[in-house]
């Protein structure tokens, strides 16, 4: 039997990642050792490859994406390890082995989980995978004051480690809607400032969307009724600039309302960049919805209230690993969907923050009793995320948060039927133009 060479070609930036608690060489060596429990122990944003021998673990978490592809040579495999798509077909280019690819092969690890790869080469490995992150449902009581003083105690401990990172110096941008997950993290943020003595002066709150445009009224309206209109600044959406093809290059993925999304963060990313060439930090309340199970249910034939509530990261991991429905090469959920947010940042040079999305804030939200608090009642299930919100939000900051209903945020910048005229298309077709880059 030949001796196989094998190779491991990691091409993620390793600056990119946020660790907090320890250097990156620790984080990777938790990984390397593929304990489950020490990868749970790293602390921030990450995506993570370490090799032991023939053996590759590769972990991330919920905010950002990881991905990688084996390729077949003469003299033994080579993994290459990347948050983007096309940077694993550059890499193949470059070696002469782009008629291995297809974007297809490539495979996305899926967040919260330990992905074990046995680098032997032909026929392809398959992974195993160990989660890092148990959810433990119904480990809170049923009542909502307690739960949203743990909620939102849970995200000020996260914007708070996140702010202790930023040199005093340099502004905070949040993306604000004025909706209630965005709206949370804006109130926290400013709260944890004020309460530090901090300059306020270094916060602002970016919103995307004309004078018509429903964000923009209710982000004014939000911060108007706190005495706080001082931190906002509007950016026009620019229609014209809404290009379906950039989207899909930036986002590398073709889910309809993703694309919608990305389209408008990309909006949103470019004016601030465009006014402001020096700024690194922006948060946003990506992750929120999926926690608090806050999506249209009748939207979407496959589901049910019941198995809405009975799958405690069924929005953040879809239907998970090990099923029909887990795509290899998309994950699922939020696992897949986080480059909505995490691309047009990075691609704009922005270091980005989903708070919602931190491990010990969603498995704080997977704890919560929603079958008790909800009894199988859709409304109700829609109105709980609110009442949750802001009563976490008064007990951690003593004010009292204006609550709206929900609006997706590329609707809110831009209006549905605008949305519809603007990005028409299906995801039939937005797959079309993804695969075609690669033709």
């Amino acid at each position: 039997m030949a001796d196989y060479v094998a190779q491991v070609h990691d091409l993620t930036d390793p600056a990119s990642n946020a660790i907090e608690n320890m250097s990156l060489d620790a984080a990777r060596e938790c990984v390397r050792r593929g304990n489950a429990a020490d990868v749970r122990g790293i602390a921030g944003s990450f995506a993570l490859a370490a090799r032991d021998g023939q053996t590759v673990r590769m972990a991330r978490s919920l905010d950002r994406p990881l991905r990688y592809f084996l390729a077949k040579r003469e003299e033994g495999p080579s993994l290459i390890v990347s948050d983007r798509i096309d940077a694993i077909h550059a890499w193949l280019k470059a070696e002469g082995l782009a008629d291995q690819f297809h974007p297809s092969y490539t495979r996305m690890v899926p967040a919260h989980y330990v992905t074990t790869l046995q680098v032997i080469g032909c026929p392809d490995p398959s992974p195993s995978y160990e989660r890092f992150l148990t959810p433990r449902p119904d480990s809170l009581p049923a009542n909502v004051e307690t739960v949203g003083g743990a909620y939102i105690g849970a995200l000020a401990n996260e914007i708070a480690r996140w702010l202790d990172r930023i040199p005093k110096h340099e502004p905070v941008g949040v993306c604000f809607s004025g909706g209630i997950d965005s709206g949370a993290v804006f109130l926290v943020t400013y709260h944890l400032l004020r309460s530090r003595g901090d300059n306020l002066g270094r916060l602002k709150a970016f919103t995307l969307g004309g004078a018509d445009a429903p964000d923009a009224s209710q982000a004014r309206h939000f911060l108007e009724a706190l005495d706080l209109g001082l931190f906002l600044e509007p950016f026009d959406a620019e229609l014209a600039a809404l290009d379906a093809d950039e989207t899909i290059r930036v986002l590398e993925d073709y889910k309809e309302l993703d694309v919608q999304c990305g389209a408008v963060s990309l909006a949103l990313c470019r004016g601030i960049r465009r006014r402001y060439p020096e700024w690194r930090h922006l948060v946003d309340g990506d992750g929120g919805d999926e926690n608090l199970k806050d999506y249209p249910i009748e939207e979407n034939p496959e589901l049910t209230i019941r198995s809405v509530v009975h799958n405690p990261l069924l929005y953040q991991e879809g239907w998970g690993v090990g099923t029909m429905k887990h795509s290899l090469t998309y994950s699922g959920g939020l696992s897949r969907s986080c480059v909505r947010t995490y691309a047009p940042a990075r691609h704009y040079g922005f270091e980005g923050f989903s708070p919602f999305t931190r491990p010990a804030v969603v498995e704080l939200a997977a704890g919560i009793p929603f079958i008790a608090l909800t009894g199988y009642d859709v409304p109700r299930l829609y109105a709980l995320k609110g009442e949750i919100v802001a009563h976490g939000v008064r007990a951690v900051t003593g004010i009292e948060m204006p609550v709206f209903p929900k609006r997706r945020f590329q609707h809110g910048a831009l209006g549905e039927a605008t949305m519809a005229r603007q990005l028409p298309w299906r995801e039939r077709e937005y797959r079309r133009r993804f695969l075609a880059r690669y033709a």
